[in-house]
């Protein structure tokens, strides 16, 4: 839109999945481009690979809209960015953005327009956005009403990029190595806009990770409290022990829940992923925020490298000894291109270095049996709620209280403190 073009934008998922739709919005539209942004490409489940892969639901979007319009589709997003050759040949898409696309996307229709021939994919981190390039979202209430009344929680990004080395993740990849933060300043002015314009008043804060070791979350927190608006929040956190003293004060800035991206459940699998902290660490955070009375939520994977049995009963152990929190579990990690968890299973004889990995590929120990595991993990968590497993028993626990009527991250609703 700054750059001059009119823009129509339209979201799949608001519009009830609904392709005769879409199909009318675009034959009575006549876009001159279509921009396809893809979130996700699969659900990271193990246990049900192919019933959470999603290309194959782009792709017929993308064929059913060529029935009626000739325009040339450009893809991106940041599932597509992570293997965007692949996906782009896969959904027949024309052209595509791997990385960020606000800047990178202008010049591409601009070249276009001028009916030039340039490449098929453009890689937007030769433009990285820094600071105020970094723009607010056009907030469209059509959008924000329905994803307010599906969660109760809006998004907002405080800055872009990981740092961090976790063997698996394809965070640097897609949003670079460095953080780049925004101005706290206008991170604000954005949930305060969502709040005076749409009533939202529960937000997560979307980055890779919140708690940055140059501190930059401490400006967002202070913004808050500055402002006083009221809100409820919560975010990605790392186990960094030298956050725990700020936790009053973003408990006065609204804080209201913690998600932990643990993934090992002992210092073995912790370090074969890379985390970069041990099981040590993740018991301390978690204390502290019960003696702060503050929702944790941990995000668990067993089945990593260097795992066994008998380190999956030591992380059996550890998860019990994590008091009032809830902790989700799962088996296998995905694996991606460009990751070092990619290249472990190609040494281990797992997949061959020519697997394209489009559909859904799990790492799963060489030293375990799967179906052993998936045991294991049924019956030691079987009787408590606080311990979701499989992942399908989390997605329906959700289900069942959207139902009745309930909204925010509500796996809180299962922590007592004492």
């Amino acid at each position: 839109m700054n750059a001059g073009h009119e823009v129509v934008q339209y979201d799949f998922l608001e519009r009830g999945k609904s392709l005769p739709d879409l199909l009318e919005r675009v034959m009575k539209y006549e876009p001159d481009f279509i921009c396809v942004s893809i979130r996700n490409i699969d659900g990271c489940d193990s246990l049900a690979p192919m019933g959470s892969w999603f290309l194959d639901t782009t792709k017929q979007i993308v064929d059913a809209v060529r029935q009626v319009c000739n325009a040339p589709m450009i893809c991106g997003g940041p599932g597509f960015s992570i293997m965007p050759e692949k996906i782009l040949k896969f959904i027949g898409g024309d052209y595509g953005v791997e990385g960020e696309g606000e800047r990178v996307i202008c010049y591409l229709v601009s070249a276009l327009e001028q009916g030039e021939n340039p490449p098929k994919i453009i890689d937007g981190s030769s433009f990285p956005l820094v600071g105020d390039d970094q723009v607010s979202p056009i907030y469209l209430r059509e959008l924000v009403d329905f994803y307010q009344a599906g969660s109760g929680i809006m998004g907002v990004l405080t800055k872009r990029g990981c740092p961090f080395k976790c063997s698996y993740c394809t965070y640097p990849l897609i949003e670079g190595r460095q953080f780049r933060p925004r101005n706290p300043i206008r991170v604000i002015d954005d949930v305060e806009r969502l709040q005076q314009a749409h009533g939202c008043n529960q937000f997560f804060f979307t980055d890779s990770v919140f708690n940055d070791r140059d501190g930059h979350y401490l400006k967002v927190v202070k913004e808050l409290i500055r402002r006083d608006l009221g809100i409820k929040w919560g975010s990605f956190f790392s186990p960094r022990s030298a956050d725990l003293d700020k936790l009053p004060m973003m408990l006065a800035s609204g804080l209201s829940n913690i998600e932990l991206g643990t993934d090992g459940a002992c210092d073995t699998t912790l370090k074969a992923m890379r985390k970069g902290f041990t099981f040590d660490d993740v018991y301390r955070f978690n204390e502290a925020c019960v003696d702060h009375k503050i929702p944790v939520a941990h995000f668990i994977v067993f089945g990593g490298p260097d795992e066994s049995m008998e380190t999956v009963r030591e992380g059996i152990e550890n998860i019990a000894t994590l008091r009032s929190c809830v902790v989700f579990s799962n088996i296998g990690l995905r694996i991606l291109p460009g990751t070092p968890l990619q290249q472990r299973a190609i040494k281990e004889g797992l997949i061959g270095p020519k697997d394209d990995l489009l559909r859904p590929v799990y790492y799963i120990s060489p030293m375990l049996d799967a179906a052993e595991l998936e045991r294991e993990l049924t019956t030691k968590f079987k009787r408590d709620i606080s311990r979701v497993f499989p992942p399908s028993e989390g997605i329906r626990g959700i289900n069942l209280a959207k139902k009745h009527g309930l909204n925010g991250v509500l796996w809180d609703t299962l922590i007592k403190f004492d």
